[in-house]
């Protein structure tokens, strides 16, 4: 099986990034990962090929699952024969949204990239 061509525009802390990463690393897959969030130019080419704003959204042999999660990744895989199916287990949630601290460390890498003014 020809390994498949596969582009993740991904958060850098998110549960649902997080779940699709662990579907990649369950079933041994590499992948060329797109953080949107420490490369603005990586959001709008995301947005511009999926037509939406929301992520994650992967790339697989030139087909766009947009807003999708680790779960449906995998499903998809399987329905298409991209991978087979295995008993190993995600090392991760592969559908949930962000914890808190995920929030908390994604709100403090923003933080330390503000423009503040002082007077």
């Amino acid at each position: 099986m020809e390994a498949p061509k596969i582009t993740a525009y991904l958060k850098t802390y998110c549960g649902w990034s997080e779940g699709v990463r662990a579907i990649f690393r369950k079933h041994g897959l590499a992948f060329e990962e797109k953080d949107i969030i420490k490369n603005p130019a990586f959001r709008w080419e995301m947005e511009q090929k999926s037509g939406q704003p929301l992520s994650p959204c992967v790339e697989i042999n030139g087909h766009m699952l947009p807003d999708i999660s680790g779960d449906e990744v995998e499903a998809w895989m399987l329905n298409n024969n991209i991978v087979q199916p295995t008993d190993a287990l995600a090392d991760a949630p592969t559908d949930s949204a962000c914890t808190d601290a995920q929030h908390a460390a994604m709100a403090a890498q923003q933080a330390g990239g503000a423009i503040r003014f002082v007077s």
